[in-house]
C-alpha cells in the first residue's frame, strides 16, 4: 500500500474486487467450505447496496487501484431513538492493510455516513477472540457492556 487509501461508495463496476474481500471476511468468521454462505446471499447482498429502498450500504477502502476493505452497514429503527440506528454489520480489510490505518478510516467513513443521516449512534460486534481488531475498536468507540444472544430458527 503506497497512497493513503481512498474510501469511497461501492460502485457496481467493484463486485469483481469486492467479492474477494466479501470472501475473505466470511472466511475469518467460519463461513467457508461445508458452512460457505450459499452464492443467492452474497447476490442478494450485493442487489442490496444498490436498491434505493433497502437501509443497507457499502463502503469500500482503496489503494494504488485495488480495494483492500470493506464496510458494510445499515439504518434501523429502534424503540429508544425517533431516528434510526446505524449498525456496522461488516468490517474487513485485506491481510496486506491490517495496521495501516484501513479499519479506522473505514469506521470514521461510517461515522460520517451516520452524522449526514442523522443517526444518534453507530454501534457494531464482533468476536470476544478478535483481539487485533478489539484493540482498534477500544480507540473509537465505548463497550456497552451488553451481551448478545441468539438461537438459530
Amino acid at each position: 500500500m503506497h497512497e493513503a487509501p481512498t474510501v469511497r461508495t461501492v460502485a457496481r463496476e467493484d463486485y469483481d474486487r469486492w467479492l474477494p474481500l466479501w470472501d475473505g471476511y466470511n472466511t475469518f468468521y467460519g463461513r467457508s467450505g461445508p458452512t460457505a454462505l450459499p452464492a443467492e446471499i452474497t447476490a442478494t447482498t450485493w442487489a442490496r447496496f444498490f436498491d434505493p429502498n433497502e437501509p443497507v450500504h457499502a463502503l469500500v477502502a482503496e489503494s494504488d487501484g485495488e480495494l483492500i476493505g470493506l464496510a458494510h452497514y445499515l439504518f434501523h429503527r429502534a424503540t429508544t431513538t425517533i431516528a434510526p440506528l446505524c449498525y456496522l454489520n461488516d468490517l474487513f480489510t485485506s491481510e496486506a492493510a491490517r495496521g495501516k490505518g484501513v479499519g479506522r478510516a473505514l469506521i470514521e467513513a461510517v461515522y460520517t455516513q451516520a452524522q449526514q443521516a442523522g443517526a444518534p449512534r453507530v454501534y457494531w460486534q464482533t468476536h470476544e477472540t478478535n483481539a487485533t481488531a478489539r484493540a482498534l475498536y477500544d480507540k473509537l468507540a465505548e463497550r456497552s457492556g451488553f451481551i448478545v444472544y441468539r438461537k438459530a430458527l
